[in-house]
């Protein structure tokens, strides 16, 4: 079939003026109806119902596929896209809300009392201890996604083999594991927020990326998505430390300082690398705070990465204190002149 034919043949119609659409339209050129307008209205209320029921994830799925439907022009994408914007930033919180009242339905059904009181203060850790299983659950089997992918996997052997050549295999290993579940960190907040994302990719002697399938709409959702990284890989070198400390074997002790290391290095608040993301949502205290951290931390480690996060970090805090004062100044002549024309006035 020919490039023409198969393009004939994807063609639709407009449902209210019956126009021949080309693929991928998303308005009507003739008469400007919305293409996926009957899927938008569903879209819509499916999105409706779920943040209702308090499952904020099922929420942003349905609204971010209904914004991929629109053009940036149309009236109803800035809607959207800040409805995104804030659900995403509550998340959390709408999670916790819905957990909270679980609790409270539970505690009510053993009524009032002593004896009710203990059964229901009981129940409740058994409702905790079980979202805690099926949260741990879930992040393991989000763990094993990678490897049921062939890209992933063979990216991640040609990234172990190029390290093995260089530290031998146990430290490859290790070291690419630790890299695996940074990257799966940002998969994890990808999903929480309803954002479709592959397995990551690993490029030998680099590093690894993960592949977005949709934008992003806020820069807190940017800033979590790029936090997440470092967050998981904090645990997975605490887990290669435990080991060390468990068994005594230097090897563990190197892939856990590797791991650390690397983290931190993401931590550099510059283009993409997750401190940037970070950085970008912070405001003037969050930069002073994050400062103060960093100072912290050199004065307990010596470690040198340490201060060149701290300078590069200090950088954007030192352009946003330098256009603050720059503000100030052009306020206070501002004030300065009229005071002097109202002098002449007089």
């Amino acid at each position: 079939m020919t490039d023409v034919t198969l393009a004939a043949a994807t063609r639709t119609e407009c449902a209210r003026c019956g126009s021949q659409l080309a693929p991928r339209l998303l308005v009507c050129p003739a008469c400007h109806t919305l293409v996926h307008a009957e899927r938008l209205k569903q879209l819509a209320a499916d999105a409706q119902t779920a943040e209702a029921a308090g499952d904020a994830t099922e929420a942003l799925e349905r609204w971010r596929e209904a914004i991929s439907l629109l053009q940036g022009d149309s009236p109803q994408y800035p809607i959207i896209s800040a409805r995104i914007a804030a659900l995403g930033k509550n998340a959390p919180s709408i999670k916790h809300t819905k957990q909270k009242a679980q609790e409270d339905k539970v505690r009510s059904r053993f009524g009032g009392g002593k004896l009710g009181g203990i059964i229901g203060a009981i129940a409740v850790v058994l409702l905790k201890a079980k979202w805690a299983i099926i949260l741990l659950l879930g992040k393991m089997k989000l763990l094993l996604l990678g490897f049921g992918k062939l890209g992933t996997l063979l990216s991640m052997l040609a990234t172990i083999g190029v390290y093995w050549t260089m530290w031998g295999w146990p430290f490859a290993v290790g070291f690419v594991l630790s890299i695996y579940v940074h990257e799966m960190g940002h998969v994890s907040a990808l999903r929480r927020y309803g954002v479709k994302a592959g397995a990551p990719m690993f490029i030998p002697g680099v590093g690894a990326f993960v592949r977005l399938g949709e934008a992003l709409h806020s820069e807190w959702e940017n800033a979590m998505v790029g936090l997440a990284g470092p967050l998981w890989g904090l645990a997975a070198t605490v887990a290669s430390y435990t080991a060390y400390l468990a068994t005594d074997r230097p090897i563990f002790a190197a892939i856990a300082h590797s791991a650390a290391w690397l983290n931190l290095f993401n931590l550099l608040p510059v283009w993409q690398l997750d401190g940037g993301r970070g950085f970008a949502a912070m405001s003037r205290t969050h930069r002073l705070a994050a400062a103060g951290a960093v100072l912290a931390a050199f004065g307990v480690t010596h470690d040198g990465l340490l201060l060149v996060v701290g300078g590069v970090g200090a950088r954007p805090l030192e352009i946003g204190i330098e256009r603050h004062w720059i503000e100030v100044r052009a306020r206070l002549r501002g004030a300065a002149r009229g005071a002097h024309h109202f002098l002449e006035a007089v």
